[in-house]
């Protein structure tokens, strides 16, 4: 996994946490840290995530090394 994968991955579960408490709590915590949904920072973050989220979708449909490998052939007498 790259560095841009990884990245998006941490950015991918801070907006999923964020979205988690927005539906449990009503409670948005990258507005209330930016000071409001409005704010450019705020707005630079939902952004960031949005990205993200999109990298992440290469993840979804990228082949698995245990599925993609030939199986071992074994030599037989």
């Amino acid at each position: 996994m790259s560095g841009i994968q990884r990245t998006a991955l941490v950015l991918t579960i801070i907006g999923a946490i964020n979205w988690g408490l927005i539906g449990f709590f009503q409670f948005d915590l990258v507005a209330s840290i930016f000071g409001g949904q409005d704010s450019a920072l705020a707005r630079i973050v939902y952004g960031l995530v949005g990205i993200a989220g999109l990298v992440n979708l290469g993840l979804l449909f990228k082949p698995s090394p245990e599925i993609s490998r030939e199986p071992e052939t074994k030599p037989t007498r």
